[in-house]
């Protein structure tokens, strides 16, 4: 079984979700997360949406617009990790982090900045004028933002293909400069979908709040819709004339939401003279067949906003279960340690307050002729085997447990409330070989459990490698 690949999505946070958005972006990347062997994080780019909006309460009413969009389209956030940027504070002390290592010629070649010196120059203005910093450096912040979880697979538009090439130099600069041989950072790669459907607007055009031609996907209710749709551009081609199906919008996006077949006897109907009246009322009928349910599940949790405040907070904690002890890696490998008597890096993760209070120690042990592996942080056990009938086999257990957590290719079912079992694959596929045992002390989330383990294998390997761990067996 294959390791499952992290997969991030950042979602922009200003403006109202329109038809374009759910064809284009919110239904195939909820489609995307629904596969076994993907791990897929989402979250609200409310950081990036303050570049953009200095109104308090757009930015406000706006992340609860489409929070609750993304919600009630189906997003399952107990399966994803679904997180506010701004409710995760490792977030921007790792853009500062990357900042630090980020050559300014790299930013003034970002398309975003290159435009706005491009508009001044038409304009005669100075190159700079209405420039700040957080458009300047945004490319930065949304390198922390892929890099902080080790996403491997990132979906965008060709237009934000550059960022995710930057995100890769900015990693590669850092793991030189600090990563002692190793990769501290995953290099991301951008996911370009080039089946995705991109819906026409009412002129004709690509369907842009930037042209003025969207269809609201739930703001109104169905009359915003009907109206909207009303005003789709045709031609004065009468009733019982053969239209063309290709000379406006309404074939495209009734194609969108309808089966192939549904969409060429539409086309046919067209062609043989139905009205653009009548089509227009069939669109708008096929469209509200799909997404009235939608708009109901969003008008319910508009209203109980507390709802999607807990979905939210629950991500965050998820996503911070893996960020706090990465970035606390991450500060250590910079210089940023305890200061004293700490020399190296294992015994300077080994000082971190929190969870990381002492150095993780491997113990393989012989009992009742079975051969066991227990990984130990003083007392607490962090993760611990079944027995096996040799050595040998009891080492090749513990290197693959080693790698499934690396890699991410381990899923976790609960035994009762004190212990989880780690599984190899992903529950429901097969082999489901268990991997260990992982003890629950109170008050402790499973992703706090494995976020402790994962980190303590990192650091058991980086002591390793510095030659300064001994690993006893018993």
């Amino acid at each position: 079984m294959s390791a499952r690949t992290r997969v991030l999505t950042g979602i922009t946070t200003t403006g109202t979700p329109h038809l374009g958005n759910y064809v284009g972006a919110i239904r195939p990347a909820l489609r995307m997360a629904q596969a076994v062997d993907v791990d897929a994080f989402f979250f609200l780019a409310d950081y990036h949406a303050l570049i953009k909006c200095d109104d308090p309460e757009r930015i406000a009413r706006s992340r609860l617009e489409i929070a609750a969009t993304w919600l009630a389209c189906g997003l399952d956030w107990q399966r994803v990790t679904f997180y506010r940027q701004s409710d995760i504070p490792e977030i921007p002390e790792l853009t500062w982090l990357l900042t630090c290592v980020t050559a300014k010629g790299l930013m003034n070649r970002a398309h975003a900045y290159k435009a706005a010196v491009d508009a001044n120059a038409a304009q005669g203005e100075d190159a700079d004028a209405g420039v700040t910093l957080g458009l300047y450096s945004y490319p930065v912040l949304m390198a922390a933002d892929i890099l902080m979880f080790g996403a491997q697979r990132v979906p965008v538009g060709r237009d934000q293909v550059q960022h995710i090439e930057m995100a890769r130099d900015i990693a590669q600069r850092f793991n030189h400069l600090y990563g002692a041989g190793k990769d501290l950072l995953t290099l991301p790669a951008a996911v370009v979908d080039e089946d995705v459907a991109t819906l026409p607007g009412l002129d004709g055009r690509k369907m842009s709040k930037s042209y003025d031609n969207t269809i609201p996907l739930f703001a109104g209710g169905p009359r915003a819709l009907v109206d909207a749709i009303a005003r789709i551009v045709t031609d004065s081609r009468r009733p019982g004339e053969p239209k063309d199906p290709d000379s406006n919008a309404l074939c495209a996006i009734y194609r969108a939401f309808a089966t192939r077949a549904q969409g060429d006897a539409y086309a046919a109907d067209l062609r043989a003279g139905l009205a653009w009246g009548e089509a227009k009322q069939r669109l708008a009928t096929q469209i509200e067949d799909e997404i009235a349910p939608l708009r109901a599940r969003y008008d319910a949790l508009l209203a109980a906003p507390e709802q999607i405040e807990m979905a939210l907070q629950q991500g965050a904690a998820k996503a911070r279960a893996l960020a706090a002890p990465f970035l606390a890696e991450l500060r250590v490998a910079v210089g940023l340690r305890p200061l004293g008597s700490v020399q190296s890096y294992s015994a300077a993760v080994a000082a971190i307050g929190g969870t990381h209070q002492r150095s993780p120690v491997l113990k393989q042990y012989r009992e009742d002729d079975r051969y066991y592996f227990k990984l130990a942080e003083g007392e607490d056990v962090l993760v611990h085997s079944m027995g096996f009938l040799d050595g040998r086999t009891a080492n090749e257990a513990w290197q693959s447990l080693q790698n499934c957590v690396r890699q991410n290719g381990f899923d976790t079912e609960d035994l009762d409330a004190t212990r989880v079992v780690l599984y190899r694959a992903p529950l429901g596929e097969e082999p489901r070989g268990v991997l260990g045992f992982i003890p629950l002390r109170a008050g402790q989330t499973v992703a706090g459990a494995v976020a402790r383990l994962r980190e303590a294998i990192a650091v058991l390997e980086r002591a390793r490698a510095e030659k300064q761990t001994d690993i006893p067996k018993r």
